[in-house]
């Protein structure tokens, strides 16, 4: 199955501790049904000193489930993807606008 959602889409959180917060799809887990979203679900994970790095508290992007991320279109709301053929190409468009993506 196609996948509705890639690395790199803007997508908008639609429910949790972070709804309405917009960002950037960094990494996809297919298997786990989950993503990760730069600056959204935010855990402070506490590391300790090496070597080559000074420990301390540092802030982690936590995977957040698909069904709780929609992508944004051009005019910066939430819409659901669709796929249709164009010239022999399977492509996602923007429900709301009809927009390829």
């Amino acid at each position: 199955m196609a996948a509705k959602l890639k690395k790199g889409d803007k997508v908008v959180v639609l429910a949790g501790k972070d709804k309405g917060k917009q960002g950037e799809i960094t990494a996809v887990m297919p298997k786990d049904n989950k993503a990760i979203v730069d600056g959204v679900n935010v855990a402070i994970r506490h590391t300790r000193q090496s070597q080559t790095s000074q420990g301390g508290r540092v802030s982690k992007a936590m995977p957040i489930d698909l069904s709780n991320l929609a992508l944004m279109d051009k005019n910066g709301k939430a819409t659901r993807v669709g796929f249709r053929m164009e010239d022999g190409n399977k492509v996602r468009f923007a429900k709301t606008t009809g927009d390829v993506i």
